[in-house]
């Protein structure tokens, strides 16, 4: 099996290719995934990971028989920047593989800072990268208790808005959407810092049904009045798109819109 794999189905919407170096995390998000994707235990799951196994020999392999001329996410299984037990050594190696050999990446990460220590590399790629932070809560108390491994909202903030002065695209990614207001006082201070290049907003699905007595449209309206009078690149996910398919424009929905190639 391929680690530089073509997602399938609803995770298609995220990009043409990924690649996931770890398949643990210590972000501990109340929402996530993966432990029932992987089907483990959420103990065996939100552990500090190890590399998986020859992971660097097998993208240099891939890297080497094919050119990957479209994005490759990295990842969707755990986060490249949580408290990895090698410090984050293959995830920065990771990266020299894929611009020694000219793919075009992404990095989704909650990781703050530690994002920060392969800037280097990140600016070598030109515009073949674009650099996200998920956004969930403004409040950090808030953030703590849903995401309470994870860098503070100011920090991942901060680190847009570094990487952002370099130059280099950055994107935010609002899913889950726990709290719209909290979401949109986000895209307020996002827009106040002019930090973010595309934004791309979806819902909370399926979570204790907190996720049904949410104005979705009312939501999504907002959002969409917000970015478009700041001419921001909107990508409204195909979660949300049912709410508002008679206000969004085709760039708003295409998923391939802005990926990086």
């Amino acid at each position: 099996m391929s680690v530089i794999y073509e997602p399938k189905g609803a995770a298609r919407e995220y990009s043409p290719y990924a690649c996931n170096i770890y398949l643990s995390c210590t972000h501990r998000c109340k929402y996530c995934y993966a432990p029932h994707t992987l089907q483990r235990r959420e103990s065996e799951y939100f552990i500090a990971p190890t590399p998986r196994k020859d992971i660097l020999k097998n993208i240099e392999k891939e890297l080497v028989c094919k050119k990957f001329d479209k994005q490759i996410m990295l990842s969707f299984i755990g986060d490249i920047y949580c408290e990895s037990i090698d410090n984050g050594q293959t995830a920065r190696n990771s990266v020299e593989l894929f611009l020694r050999y000219g793919a075009p990446i992404a990095i989704l990460t909650k990781g703050g800072n530690r994002c920060l220590r392969d800037l280097d590399l990140f600016k070598q790629f030109g515009s073949r990268i674009a650099i996200g932070a998920t956004l969930t809560f403004l409040d950090e108390q808030k953030s703590k208790e849903w995401e309470s491994g994870a860098a503070t909202p100011t920090e991942r903030m901060y680190v847009l808005k570094s990487i952002h002065n370099e130059g280099i695209k950055t994107f935010a990614s609002f899913e889950p959407v726990i709290d719209p207001n909290e979401s949109i006082k986000l895209i307020e201070q996002t827009l106040k810092d002019n930090s973010v290049d595309l934004y791309k907003i979806g819902k909370l699905n399926n979570y204790r049904g907190l996720d049904k007595g949410i104005d979705w449209r009312g939501f999504a309206m907002e959002c969409l009045s917000m970015l478009r009078g700041a001419n921001k690149q909107i990508y409204i996910k195909r979660s949300l798109q049912p709410f508002v398919a008679d206000l969004t424009r085709s760039e708003e929905i295409d998923a391939d819109k802005y990926i990086v190639v």
